[in-house]
């Protein structure tokens, strides 16, 4: 019997038998979408129970934690599929702050339960604390660069306009990687697509503030020989070929005399409607489609869609408490619904596929001292994750899940267990007055720290209301955005060859450890054509092993 014939009839009694077993125990209905609302679960008055004052309590917990590690069994083959999860500006202190945030220190977030741990190194080639697109070029391009640039050598000052590009100059990476083996590609960000963190993916750029040609000729360069990075994703040909890219920034791709859906003018000035642009290109490449809000994203026909763009904001998007706020939940897709039509979007694709997801807006949160939507955006993105785990299988694809760089943002003050982590701390001794659990090194928080007419004197801060989302929380420098801090970066993961991301090493090591665990890259095979695998004895023990499997699965199946 041959072994195609004999696979198909394999594949025919597994499925007849998981039919049957579906008959008898129904799988339960998936739940497609979320609330947005994160209130914290009530907490006991002390927020611990009477069990965690024996020893005993914490004795189990380890054995059972061991024996769940120990549980834990090695993949060694190749990845399918990943999903890139980067979390902007999540610092250590922002995942441990968020489990307080959701109701109690001792849970976890979604990805905090993935098997393998490591930690990567975010400085910069030439600054100590670095910014967005110089850590996307090292966890894109494994290249580390110059602050401020994308996939750019830093040989090249920052700002030169005009230079000679070659491979030599410029840096491709993961995506290329991705597509050069077959993959499928796409992006989802709820910033802007043109912003430093998704733009790493595809841009090539002397210095990240150049999204659109109002900004290039701003700096005095040919916008013509110096393409702006919103043209850039339209016509690489790396992101030409994304099939699905979601998030914000419409401005960037539409001139300053059109109007956007929602009432916005767009930024360009060389006229250009890239958004139509992008229609009419991939219109001759296969079926595409262009939504601007949540509902038309959550209808569009992934099966007869070969290409998505989905831009919902004419800058960053919401905010998830602000879209709670404004009761516009019509509008604004959520983090979460984002990355569930991106996977179902490229599942189709045979031979895998590679998909970049970033929750960005954790960033401009904590820039503006404002830790509540901070941690309500951390919730967001453990959400997504959550649904990007359950909707993939942990066999064939590997979930990589970090940040870019940290915060200032401190967790601190011997508060005691179940305090509202976004509340007082304590009184200090020295002022009598009193500070709060969260604060930031730096940032617009300064201002309500300290008094205007007073500097070395603190603002009594027990009149502040710290159940509002815009409240800025004490920062000790005055700057008008806080800094991003230096601290490494944690790197949690599931999947094939999820074990080898384990320990601590430069952050552009990670699209290597991507590429080698998916077998891309320089670690890409390509493999042989017109071979069966048919071959003699080979066929005759891989026959009987296929039929010992076949006979195994379908007895416990309809038995169970």
């Amino acid at each position: 019997m041959g072994l195609k014939v004999l696979t198909f009839l394999c594949v025919v009694a597994i499925v007849t038998a998981q039919v049957l077993v579906e008959k008898r125990d129904p799988a339960p209905e998936k739940d497609h979408y979320h609330s947005r609302n994160h209130l914290p679960r009530k907490l006991e008055k002390n927020a611990f129970t009477e069990e965690e004052t024996h020893s005993k309590y914490w004795n189990d917990g380890a054995q059972d934690t061991l024996k769940l590690k120990l549980s834990h069994k090695l993949s060694t083959k190749k990845a399918k599929n990943i999903i890139f999860f980067i979390g902007d500006g999540m610092s250590p202190q922002t995942v441990a702050a968020t489990r307080m945030y959701l109701g109690n220190e001792n849970g976890f977030l979604s990805f905090e339960k993935f098997p393998h741990l490591g930690q990567v190194k975010t400085y910069c080639v030439n600054r100590q604390v670095a910014d967005s697109a110089c850590t996307g070029t090292a966890y894109f391009s494994g290249v580390k660069i110059s602050y401020g640039m994308l996939n750019v050598v830093p040989s090249i000052p920052r700002y030169t306009c005009d230079y000679e590009k070659n491979n030599i100059t410029e840096i491709d990476g993961l995506m290329k990687w991705a597509q050069d083996a077959g993959k499928a590609t796409g992006i989802v960000t709820n910033t802007r697509i043109t912003h430093a963190s998704p733009a790493a993916s595809y841009a090539k750029s002397a210095t990240r503030g150049w999204e659109t040609d109002t900004e290039v000729v701003a700096d005095k360069c040919d916008p013509e020989k110096t393409i702006d990075i919103a043209r850039q994703l339209m016509y690489n040909e790396v992101s030409k070929n994304f099939k699905v890219v979601l998030g914000g920034g419409r401005r960037n791709f539409l001139p300053n005399d059109v109007t956007d859906e929602e009432g916005s003018k767009g930024y360009r000035t060389d006229g250009k409607n890239l958004i139509q642009e992008w229609s009419e290109v991939h219109d001759d490449m296969g079926a595409s489609s262009y939504v601007w809000n949540r509902t038309g994203l959550l209808t569009v026909d992934v099966e007869n869609t070969d290409y998505l763009l989905g831009l919902f904001e004419a800058s960053h998007m919401k905010y998830n408490l602000e879209v709670q706020q404004q009761n516009a939940p019509s509008m604004e897709p959520t983090l979460l619904e984002m990355t569930e039509v991106a996977i179902k979007m490229l599942q189709k694709s045979a031979e895998g596929y590679v998909l970049f997801v970033e929750g960005g807006l954790i960033d401009l949160a904590h820039h503006d001292t404002r830790a509540r939507i901070a941690l309500d955006e951390t919730a967001e993105f453990s959400m997504a994750i959550e649904r990007a785990r359950k909707l993939t299988s942990d066999e064939d694809t590997l979930i990589v899940v970090s940040s870019d760089h940290s915060h200032t943002m401190t967790y601190n003050g011997y508060t005691k267990r179940g305090q509202d982590i976004l509340g007082i701390a304590d009184i200090s001794y020295r002022d009598g007055l009193p500070y709060t659990t969260l604060s930031y090194a730096n940032g617009p928080g300064y201002s309500d720290t300290y008094k205007s007419d007073n500097l070395a004197e603190r603002v009594d801060i027990s009149g502040y209301d710290f159940t509002g989302m815009n409240q800025r929380y004490l920062a000790t420098a005055p700057l008008s955005s806080e800094t991003h801090g230096a601290e490494d970066v944690n790197v949690y993961t599931s999947g094939p060859l999820s074990h080898i991301f384990v320990g601590n090493y430069e952050q552009s090591t990670l699209p290597h450890l991507m590429a080698y665990a998916a077998g891309i890259g320089e670690y890409f095979v390509e493999k042989p054509s017109g071979d069966d695998g048919d071959d003699n004895g080979a066929a005759t023990s891989t026959t009987v092993s296929l039929l010992l499997l076949l006979s195994v699965v379908v007895a416990a199946m309809v038995r169970f």
